[in-house]
């Protein structure tokens, strides 16, 4: 049969006997979002040097081998 004791005021756990320090933690507050209009970034195709852009018709921040630094410099629109 396994025992279980906490006492709150010293951070200690007691199971079966034997008393351990335990130290608890709550998540703080989360960074700033992506974006402020809470659209995603759709990075799952991502390649070595993608580049991020926005699809208008997915609605969705990209990156993915359609925009990289090298397409970007040997004959990209600009």
């Amino acid at each position: 049969m396994t025992s279980v004791n906490i006492t709150t005021q010293r951070n200690t756990v007691t199971v079966n006997g034997e008393t351990n320090v335990v130290t608890v933690a709550t998540a703080g507050p989360q960074g700033a979002q992506f974006s402020v209009s809470n659209t995603n970034l759709n990075d799952t195709n991502r390649v070595n040097n993608s580049v991020v852009y926005f699809d208008s018709s997915s609605g969705t921040f990209k990156a993915d081998q359609t925009r990289t630094v090298e397409n970007l410099v040997d004959g990209g629109n600009f």
